[in-house]
């Protein structure tokens, strides 16, 4: 099978609305919406590296996509589009027809079609980029914290790293507790309904990607703000929960691959209801600095840092 007729079979699609050019020509052709800004985003995928070889193909086509949609999320944009760069070591059309279905499946899902790509061969690698749109200036950015705005998170944080120790061997659970982690970890949702609504109550948001200590971290840099957190408070699932509390640090604290969104609001902001759990998990202050604290405001001693791509 030819790199033409590969992306014919697994990933032509029809135009759709505000496509006037999809895959199939040199560049894609968008239609913006009056009054809005486009937001892009980009993120690659390397075996190995970001996923393990035994992951099932559907999967990680859902995920692929999922960590990039969660992009657009945590700046509160409806995405519009998203093109495909799949390097691949051989042909293998049972694997395609995996990856492909779990891509568009997603991309179904959110009304977001794939407007164009490329494909080579070589070691595994996925990259897509996004195109959204959110109103002029209402995208949600990461420097607009101020002092005593409150931090929240969507759903719940951890499971994705407890899944990994588990392959690692470093951690063991029983088959079910297993299967909740690891879907966790190999197919994240994407909270772009949350994002949307976030708009003009949030001041400032982000996903976690890399672990909340970093990830927030980023937002207080930006905002020039510090942070009060609290680690009793942070939303974990009965399978972390039943962990040593060392496991649990390390997993909420360091994790990543949650991509849920971290945002902050003022006191007292009416937040939607999206049909996932919000939770306060801390407060924005002057004093620059991320502070970890337990429920009676004594100081948690961790030593964690999160993921990085060259240090870690």
């Amino acid at each position: 099978m030819g790199e033409f007729d590969l992306i014919r079979r697994f990933f032509q699609r029809p135009a759709s609305a505000g496509v006037d050019v999809g895959v199939g020509d040199d560049c894609a052709v968008l239609v913006p919406t009056p009054g809005a800004r486009w937001l892009v985003s980009s993120d690659m995928l390397v075996e190995g590296r970001h996923f393990l070889s035994t992951v099932a193909p559907e999967r990680l086509g859902h995920k692929a996509l999922a960590v990039n949609l969660s992009d657009l999320a945590a700046c509160g944009a409806t995405p519009r589009g998203f093109t495909l760069a799949l390097a691949l070591p051989r042909v293998d059309e049972a694997w395609l027809a995996g990856f492909s279905r779990g891509l568009l499946a997603l991309a179904d899902a959110h009304g977001v079609p794939l407007v164009g790509g490329d494909t080579t061969q070589g070691p595994l690698n996925i990259c897509i980029a996004v195109f959204g749109e959110a109103p002029a200036g209402q995208a949600l950015l990461r420097s607009g914290a101020r002092a005593g705005d409150e931090i929240w998170v969507s759903g719940r944080l951890g499971d994705a790293r407890l899944a990994l120790e588990v392959f690692r061997g470093t951690v063991v659970l029983d088959g079910a507790g297993f299967e909740t982690v690891r879907a966790a970890m190999e197919c994240p949702t994407p909270r772009l309904a949350l994002g949307q609504v976030l708009r003009g109550i949030a001041s400032a948001a982000i996903d976690v990607s890399d672990g909340l200590l970093g990830d927030l971290g980023h937002i207080l840099a930006a905002s020039r703000v510090g942070a009060r957190l609290d680690l009793d408070a942070l939303p974990r699932s009965a399978v972390l929960a039943a962990q040593p509390a060392a496991v649990q640090q390390e997993c909420l604290l360091a994790g990543g691959d949650d991509y849920e969104l971290v945002f902050t609001a003022p006191p007292g902001a009416r937040l939607p209801d999206v049909g996932v759990a919000l939770t306060r998990i801390g407060r924005i202050e002057a004093e620059p600095g991320l502070r970890v604290v337990d429920a009676a405001g004594a100081p948690v001693e961790h030593g964690l840092r999160s993921f990085d791509h060259f240090a870690s």
